[in-house]
């Protein structure tokens, strides 16, 4: 995916905004809509996330190839120590933690952009992307009312696009159908008996991304839909 990076900054910016504002009116200790975690789990993901990847565009900034977290085992420890936290501690967290992204972001030249992460395979510019889609899609987890169906259309066609382009060629074949694209997105070499997923781009989205069980899709030829291929 081809994208600029400094327009991506923007929808970050307002995307982090939604969910304060939706985080602003829930209990910490709710159940969120990933099993096994709270709000306050998944706040404090979002917030440790963007420090994440505050230290991934530094590195590209000075030439050093960092790790993008310490360990897994110290990311999974962060999350748990701070998940009980006041939801004041956790909207501030959120909202400096942002702060440093952009900033971070902001002191960006094209030289850095351009730096691949070994963390990911991909150049400094694909963070903001992350950013964004970490931003919309735990805005979802969340639980507070925010849906796929609030995504906007360009959000949800890049996500599918990610998606379906981590699958190689040995992937079960699909064929996927949004509404409002010209050509259908494969995975997998299709065949004649390939199901073909058709729907609201924003749908396809969010069932190839585990947020929805795909109940508005039609699937052709015989109506069943398949699991979707695994995603992070």
């Amino acid at each position: 995916m081809t994208m600029d990076p400094l327009v991506l900054l923007t929808d970050v910016d307002q995307a982090t905004e939604r969910l304060l504002s939706t985080a602003a009116q829930l209990d910490p200790t709710a159940p969120s809509r990933l099993p096994g975690w709270t709000v306050g789990h998944v706040l404090t993901h979002v917030a440790r996330n963007a420090d994440s990847f505050t230290t991934l565009l530094t590195g590209a900034r000075t030439g050093e190839d960092v790790p993008q977290y310490p360990s897994s085992t110290a990311r999974d420890e962060d999350i748990e120590a701070g998940h009980t936290r006041p939801l004041t501690e956790q909207i501030a967290d959120l909202r400096e933690s942002h702060d440093r992204f952009a900033d971070a972001a902001a002191a960006m030249t094209a030289e850095a952009w351009a730096f691949v992460l070994s963390a990911n395979g991909r150049s400094a510019a694909f963070l903001p992307w992350a950013r964004l889609r970490e931003v919309e899609v735990h805005h979802v987890d969340l639980g507070g009312g925010y849906t796929p169906e609030d995504w906007s259309d360009a959000f949800a066609v890049r996500l599918i696009r990610e998606i379906t382009g981590g699958h190689n060629l040995e992937a079960a074949p699909l064929i996927l159908r949004p509404h409002g694209l010209d050509q259908a997105i494969t995975i997998g070499v299709p065949t004649e008996s390939a199901p073909a997923v058709g729907g609201p781009t924003r749908e396809i989205a969010a069932w190839l991304a585990g947020r929805s069980d795909g109940a508005g899709l039609t699937v052709a030829p015989d109506g069943e839909l398949p699991v979707p291929p695994r995603w992070k």
